[in-house]
């Protein structure tokens, strides 16, 4: 799960540009990405433990409750630090945008250092406020073959959607996100993690939204394919065009 975005506003009204990021300094654009990245897993985290403590015991009640919170974050998160850091969130993003040559490589180890400490402090911060042991693993299971292409098809999909959006219609990218998000959650048997920083962190939370440890690698492995297959789909059905080559 979850979530994420280019650099959204960089064509706005068409004319090829920097991202909006670009002027802002290093140290800014990772302290957004952190927050994001954190505030975004206490969503997620805390969303699941409020929803399973006030269903009643009705797992889909609880999801429901978990997939709405966590997309609507998701397009309040975007639209806040979007401008500053691209509002990436998510390191699948972050590498797919420096291989469309749209964030610097150079970048690339601080943002996704800094995504996942966010994500690990996110869910720290949803266990101390619901008295949950802030430190834990996890002993849900996720694993299996039906999983892990959930999670190549999650993560093919949500990359499709920014890729796709941020071309044509930038200004949407965070609605498109969260709403994808949301159903997501829904139309996948994984329950769509889609983001490597994410399905790390959620290891150490034995909540409703865990995973365990010995799960994660297989996850990011899936994850890493379905965001590697759609960057490659969209650099073949939207070539950069001259102008906008670096």
């Amino acid at each position: 799960m979850r979530p994420f975005l280019g650099d959204l506003p960089s064509r706005a009204h068409g004319v090829p540009s920097a991202p909006p990021a670009a002027s802002v300094g290093l140290g800014k654009r990772l302290l957004a990405e952190g927050l994001g990245t954190g505030l975004l897993l206490a969503a997620v985290v805390g969303s699941g433990i409020m929803g399973e403590r006030l269903s009643g015991g009705i797992v889909g009640l609880a999801l429901l409750a978990n997939s709405l919170a966590t997309g609507a974050a998701l397009v309040a998160l975007i639209l806040a630090l979007g401008p500053v850091s691209g509002a990436h969130f998510n390191p699948v993003v972050t590498l797919c945008l420096a291989w469309r040559r749209e964030t610097a490589w150079k970048d690339v180890p601080s943002y996704l250092a800094v995504q996942t400490l966010g994500a690990l402090l996110g869910v720290f911060a949803a266990h101390y406020i619901f008295e949950v042991p802030v430190f834990e693993t996890s002993s849900r299971a996720r694993s299996g073959g039906p999983q892990w292409a959930s999670e190549v098809l999650a993560t093919f999909g949500l990359v499709s959607v920014i890729l796709g959006c941020a071309k044509a219609r930038p200004q949407a990218v965070a609605y498109a996100v969260g709403s994808y998000i949301t159903a997501a959650y829904w139309f996948t048997s994984s329950t769509s993690f889609a983001n490597p920083a994410v399905t790390l962190a959620r290891a150490f939370t034995n909540t409703f939204s865990g995973i365990r440890p010995i799960d994660v690698g297989a996850f990011v492995t899936a994850q890493l394919v379905g965001a590697a297959a759609a960057t490659g789909l969209f650099a073949w059905l939207q070539p950069a065009r001259p102008e906008e080559l670096p």
